[in-house]
């Protein structure tokens, strides 16, 4: 089993791993990269072996970081399989279209505007292109041992990160690899905690957080302080939040305060028409969460739903005081963009950040305190109050990641560390060598790795002692 690693390599975006066997080339995951130019502009590089050359796709999970490049990938000749789970089957329907939609809403806005450097503004796929992606989508059950092609099996393992989301055991009867996805947290407020790692020969996985560790500060507490804070001075909480997941998360906690009095009883908008389908595929996954039926209905209770694009750019014009929930989480484009263009400007209200900025993202700057930001071509002061709550984060951290580790029937012989800025993989690599004893690499971008030659010896090894 050879490995070569395009994408995730010192930085978060872009999961691309492709697995070649005798008989088989299979990738695990098709990403986007997001953050920095530099690193966007990967998208748009010819992919590095023919797409029509793939035998099969296999998806972790659904966000875009990992799945939206396929219906790039698509467009340019690719016709196998994707495997993943049936939840990610189903938040894929919604994600890949959407982020279609806004590709094409960019390059349209860029043209009319003329604030693309391109003449013509071209979108990096299309809403067709994002069908026909779909089309291909295979769920497999969590748990099930199906052949993702030829001598490749594959099993996915509940991650506990969102709705559908897995850790995949591959093998070819010689070698057992896993990818572990994003890893969810195994005391998450909403979504259930990650399996044991099965036993495998070799590992790659992420290190968002693998340099730091969550708060322990209660979630719903500081939330309710933040509310009060900014609805006491007149102003707007922005709330910019990934639709499926984080959003479900923040709607359960402001149910709550809302039904024990303990915040104002102003209104609550989701300017997301994912959101609103995200909410239903709780109710139809509710054994991969912990909410009850009844929590999960209330989600959707008191709250206005915002569908309309003449609604969406109304909502933030007003200084009414209001909670604002708006995607994307990251604030790298979709409606969230206006919402920040209308109320960072204005001291009264607050932009809260609820999980990781990966660098290079207008949520990254802000939270670090940029003084201005650029969106739709034009710089926008941040004058608002901008908070970062971590402690809502689906990641899981550093000593997370430890622990889910040591549920290892075995070490495994090789792990490699991917899906994180550099500072993270190089602590998280430390980490588990020095709590763990365990042999572990940092792949770089192209890396290309060979597993025969030390299965090999491993085997003789093993057969000595």
């Amino acid at each position: 089993m050879r490995f070569e690693f395009w994408g995730a390599n010192g930085t978060v975006t872009g999961s691309r791993t492709l697995v070649e066997t005798r008989h088989a080339r299979i990738l695990v995951d098709c990403g986007l990269f997001q953050g920095d130019r530099e690193i966007r502009e990967r998208n748009w590089e010819p992919f590095p072996v023919e797409p029509s050359s793939l035998d099969a796709v296999i998806l972790t999970h659904a966000h875009i970081d990992h799945s939206g490049y396929l219906p790039v990938l698509v467009r340019d000749g690719f016709r196998g399989p994707v495997w993943c789970t049936p939840g990610t089957a189903d938040v894929c329907r919604l994600l890949l279209l959407d982020s279609a939609h806004l590709e094409e809403e960019e390059a349209a806005y860029a043209n009319k505007h003329r604030t693309s450097r391109h003449h013509p503004a071209e979108p990096l796929f299309t809403a067709a292109d994002a069908y026909e992606a779909i089309e291909l989508l295979r769920p497999v059950p969590f748990l099930h041992v199906a052949k993702a092609h030829a001598d490749v099996q594959m099993e996915f393992f509940r991650a506990g990160h969102i709705i559908g989301a897995a850790s995949v055991r591959i093998t070819n009867g010689d070698v057992r690899a896993t990818f572990s996805g994003d890893i969810g947290r195994p005391t998450g407020q909403v979504m259930r905690s990650p399996v044991a790692l099965h036993a495998t020969d070799v590992l790659v996985v992420e290190s968002t957080y693998g340099n730091r560790l969550h708060p322990d500060d209660d979630p719903r507490e500081t939330l309710r302080h933040i509310a009060n804070d900014t609805l006491e001075r007149g102003g707007t909480l922005l709330i910019p939040s990934f639709a499926v997941g984080r959003a479900q998360e923040i709607l359960a906690l402001l149910a709550d305060l809302r039904a024990d009095g303990e915040i104002p009883d102003v209104p609550v908008y989701v300017n997301s028409p994912m959101a609103t389908d995200a909410t239903e595929l709780f109710l139809q996954y509710s054994n991969e969460h912990r909410l009850t039926t009844s929590e999960t209905r209330r989600l959707s209770e008191q709250v206005n739903y915002v569908q309309t694009v003449k609604a969406s750019k109304a909502l933030t014009q007003d200084e009414e005081p209001k909670i604002v929930i708006s995607a994307s989480g990251m604030a790298t484009g979709g409606r969230v963009l206006r919402h920040l263009a209308q109320l960072a400007p204005n001291p009264r209200n607050t932009v809260l950040f609820v999980g990781y900025q990966a660098r290079g993202t207008r949520g990254d700057a802000i939270v670090s305190g940029a003084s201005h930001v650029r969106i739709y071509g034009v710089d926008v002061p941040i004058r608002a109050h901008v908070e970062h709550m971590t402690s809502l984060s689906a990641h899981a951290d550093m000593n997370e990641i430890l622990d889910w580790l040591r549920g290892a029937p075995q070490p495994p012989v090789r792990t490699y560390v991917n899906h994180g800025e550099v500072d993270a993989a190089v602590a998280l690599r430390a980490a588990i060598e020095q709590r763990l004893g365990w042999h572990a690499e940092i792949p770089n971008f192209g890396d290309v790795i060979d597993t025969n030659t030390y299965m090999q010896q491993h085997r003789q090894e093993t057969i000595h002692v």
